[in-house]
């Protein structure tokens, strides 16, 4: 069999803080607060299933036993020793979400035997005055946040910042962040799930219990970081191109704003190419003619070993992702 565009079952998560944006505006099946569309994951308990019926193999696991580096790409295949290194989801923050950060992959291997967190976000949706929380105010020192710790409330440090749809945000391990209520994005992380949450505004979560805080593994983690390295909204969007959204170690973010067919490709000796279709729709078409249909709310994985494919289409906005 050759490889070519593949759909995963979004695997949908009820959270405290969720809404029902995903279902009414990128096709998400119904459900009570959901929060969390995760599209395509390769974290350990969490894998990603194939949608289509015509595939042997059934997940994202299946199919990197069978194809490695055709579907990785050479490189990525050998960095990541087969594991699938990226986590894609879709985010409804009706509610705010805790205060939290993420470990880097040291102290990430080190305690949990996992990657660290790096993400970065992309935003959909905001209602009006919707925020974000990015780090602390200019002037917080870390003294200063133990004894808010301690005192059990850090909200007069946390550094709002107002946010509106096309912002785009890099969440490096240790920074303190949280999504706002009022607000729909795509996250696009390294493949793990350690969260430490430092503070999640008093509330009992959906069974009436409080979530647990992790606060010293968060001091452990916790950085100071540069915000003005933060914020990477591309200044000018050119129609019909790749714009160049972020790039770190892993991953390069592109945005799409396509009004016509436009061309790309994936490279067998480098990377795989995801595809997550924020606004309108597309057709994805292979050099060997496979076709793929591509609505807004959907996620495609492209194999590295496809190569040049096109995307028609009248108007669609995409988020491409590699691993640089």
């Amino acid at each position: 069999m050759e490889l070519g565009f593949l759909k995963f079952e979004a695997q949908q998560f009820s959270k405290v803080w969720g809404g029902e944006k995903l279902h009414k505006f990128y096709a998400k099946p119904a459900g009570t607060r959901i929060g969390e569309s995760w599209e395509i994951s390769g974290v350990s308990g969490k894998i990603s299933s194939i949608s289509q019926r015509d595939i042997k193999e059934k997940s994202l696991h299946d199919l990197i036993q069978s194809f490695g580096p055709d579907l990785l790409g050479q490189r990525v295949y050998e960095t990541y020793k087969g594991e699938f290194p990226l986590l894609f989801k879709f985010i409804d923050a009706k509610e705010d979400l805790s205060v939290q950060l993420h470990p880097d992959d040291t102290i990430a291997k080190q305690y949990h035997d996992s990657f660290g967190k790096t993400e970065m976000w992309y935003v959909l949706q905001a209602d009006p005055e919707a925020r974000l929380v990015i780090g602390f105010k200019p002037e917080v020192t870390l003294l200063d946040y133990k004894q808010a710790v301690e005192r059990g409330n850090i909200t007069h440090l946390l550094n709002e910042v107002p946010v509106q749809p096309g912002d785009a945000f890099f969440i490096a391990p240790g920074l303190v962040h949280a999504i706002g209520g009022g607000v729909v994005l795509a996250e696009i992380q390294q493949t793990s799930d350690v969260t430490y949450r430092i503070y999640d505004w008093d509330r009992p979560d959906v069974n009436g219990a409080f979530r647990e805080l992790h606060l010293e593994q968060a001091e452990r983690a916790l950085v100071f970081h540069d915000l003005a390295q933060v914020f990477c909204r591309p200044q000018t969007i050119l129609k019909n191109k790749a714009n160049l959204v972020y790039s770190c170690e892993y991953f390069q973010t592109s945005l799409w704003n396509c009004t016509q067919k436009v061309s790309m490709t994936t490279n067998p000796e480098e990377s795989f190419m995801v595809l997550m279709c924020i606004s309108g729709s597309a057709e994805l078409i292979s050099s060997k003619g496979q076709t793929m249909p591509m609505n807004c709310g959907e996620t495609v994985l492209v194999p590295a070993a496809l190569g040049n494919f096109d995307v028609k289409t009248s108007g669609a906005e995409i988020l491409e992702v590699i691993v640089p």
